[in-house]
């Protein structure tokens, strides 16, 4: 299967322009930004509930792995850059440090879960609910592998240790985000079924 990004279909199946490409990384890019400020923090673990997930994995299969990848290394560059774009956090303030911090991993995971979704979608994933949701579902398994392995292992100020990341990196977020994905996962079948009419 190789039927091309939403993206492309969206623009006429006529090459990307630059300008285009950029628009689109940016949109992705603050779409990121912006769900990340929709953030719940949970008293039994360091790592908010946030919609960027979905965000993230929407986004990679609407552009491709290698825009949607872009976006996420962007979104990652203006967060380091100091700018408001990370969730909010009682521990660590905005800026480089934060990729240090106990939600680091789930950060730096997101331009790996955009290429997974994207990648997937280039090979006309995204057209139908179920291979979506498979989509869907790699994208966030990359993002909690490197969330829980970043947290057991690699935190600062301590490391927690990996039953510990288990129990509070991804045992509370299975539920919810199985959810946000079985959601997600409609989304781009259904814009395709609209362009297909």
């Amino acid at each position: 299967m190789n039927g091309g990004t939403l993206l492309a279909t969206l623009a006429g199946g006529a090459d990307l322009t630059v300008p285009m490409r950029l628009a689109a990384v940016l949109f992705v890019t603050a779409l990121t930004a912006a769900a990340a400020q929709i953030s719940i923090p949970l008293p039994f673990t360091p790592v908010p509930f946030t919609l960027q997930p979905m965000v993230v994995l929407l986004g990679g299969a609407a552009l491709g792995s290698r825009l949607g990848m872009s976006s996420q290394v962007l979104y990652l560059l203006l967060g380091v850059a100091g700018l408001p774009v990370f969730a909010a956090s009682p521990l660590l303030p905005q800026g480089f440090g934060r990729l240090l911090g106990p939600t680091g991993g789930y950060l730096l995971s997101y331009p790996l879960a955009a290429f997974a979704a994207g990648w997937l979608a280039e090979r006309s994933f995204d057209r139908r609910y179920l291979t979506s949701l498979l989509a869907m579902a790699v994208g966030l398994s990359v993002v909690f592998a490197c969330g829980v392995a970043w947290l057991a292992w690699f935190a600062q100020p301590a490391p927690a240790g990996l039953s510990v990341a288990l129990r509070t990196g991804l045992v509370p977020f299975l539920a919810a985000d199985a959810m946000k994905i079985a959601l997600a996962a409609t989304v781009l079948p259904v814009v395709w079924r609209i362009i297909g009419r």
